[in-house]
């Protein structure tokens, strides 16, 4: 929505969305085409998988999407909208969902109406929600650079083309930087000025809670390639790396809804040094329908937890009228 009330407009023509739903189920094609001539390595590799790898790797996944929703937070924090955590939570989480329909503003849309029922101004929404995909997407590169060249240092060289965005990435780390374009992109879009600058301690706080999700998501991957590989510290760091790398290259590619199959085809041909190609795909696979299973376990109980603060709320209130 926009701030006089109008509906936001994707700026999407037919066309467009035409070209990507056609694209995801091209995409979707070649993907069943590859995990169907792999069938019998992938149902032993997941045959191998044990219950407690599962539930750990679920675990580790429900830290690393709290450690994504502080991120957020902190942006939004720091711009001055400081929200109570269960009720940034439900924002994040519940909005986060839109990430898995056709098109790129689906999140952003959901978090704008969400927060600005809570007092938050739809363009610091939407500055939040912006700021936190280089903030990821920058820590990501730099633990996976590092952590892949600590376990295998030449895993990471056939992906030496994305490093190179790290030193742009770090630039879109100052926040006299990042306020200007910020200001910018409000003046073109002829709305009002943030009525609060990013600062460093912002944005070092965002970066802090990022790096530690990015180490919950290479647990959640660790746990998994555990039962179908290599195991100890060394396998632990290239999960890390494997996974937060795979993540990377996936939102580079925005045309598709959370980054799916890039980043299951990117993982599988991380992960060739320490798993075969079936065990690879099985991983990939099973790390996708485990962070799926933790986007609805985070919005449902995101959103449980907002509505019994509501209604305790409503009950003081009504105690105290009486």
């Amino acid at each position: 929505m926009s701030e006089d009330g109008g509906a936001v407009r994707s700026g999407a023509s037919p066309l467009r969305r035409l070209a990507r739903v056609a694209f995801l189920l091209l995409a979707l094609g070649f993907g069943a085409w590859v995990v169907l001539g792999q069938w019998d390595d992938i149902r032993a590799g997941f045959a191998r998988l044990s219950v407690l790898s599962l539930v750990l790797s679920l675990l580790a996944v429900l830290a690393a999407l709290c450690g994504g929703m502080m991120t957020w937070r902190a942006l939004l924090a720091d711009l001055g909208s400081p929200l109570p955590l269960r009720a940034g939570a439900r924002v994040f989480f519940v909005g986060q969902l839109g990430k898995y329909i056709p098109g790129s503003l689906w999140p952003v849309i959901a978090q704008m109406e969400m927060g600005r029922e809570l007092g938050v101004p739809r363009s610091r929404s939407a500055a939040a929600f912006f700021l936190t995909l280089p903030v990821q997407l920058g820590s990501g590169l730099v633990v996976s650079g590092v952590t892949l060249l600590a376990a295998r240092p030449g895993a990471a060289a056939p992906y030496a083309w994305a490093f190179l965005l790290i030193p742009v990435l770090a630039v879109a780390f100052e926040p006299r930087v990042v306020n200007a374009v910020l200001g910018f992109g409000l003046r073109k879009l002829r709305r009002e000025p943030l009525e609060r600058p990013l600062t460093r301690r912002g944005m070092f706080t965002a970066l802090g809670w990022a790096l530690g999700g990015w180490i919950a998501y290479g647990l959640h991957l660790a746990a998994i390639v555990h039962d179908l590989g290599p195991s100890g510290f060394s396998a632990v760091l290239f999960s890390v790396g494997a996974f937060a790398l795979s993540w990377c290259l996936g939102i580079m590619t925005f045309v598709v809804p959370a980054g799916a199959g890039v980043r299951e085809v990117a993982m599988v041909a991380v992960l060739a040094p320490v798993l075969d190609q079936g065990s690879a795909i099985a991983a990939a696979l099973c790390s996708r329908i485990v962070i799926i299973l933790g986007d609805l376990v985070c919005a449902g109980l995101a959103g449980l937890a907002a509505r019994r603060a509501t209604a305790s709320n409503k009950d003081h209130a009504s105690g105290k009228a009486v």
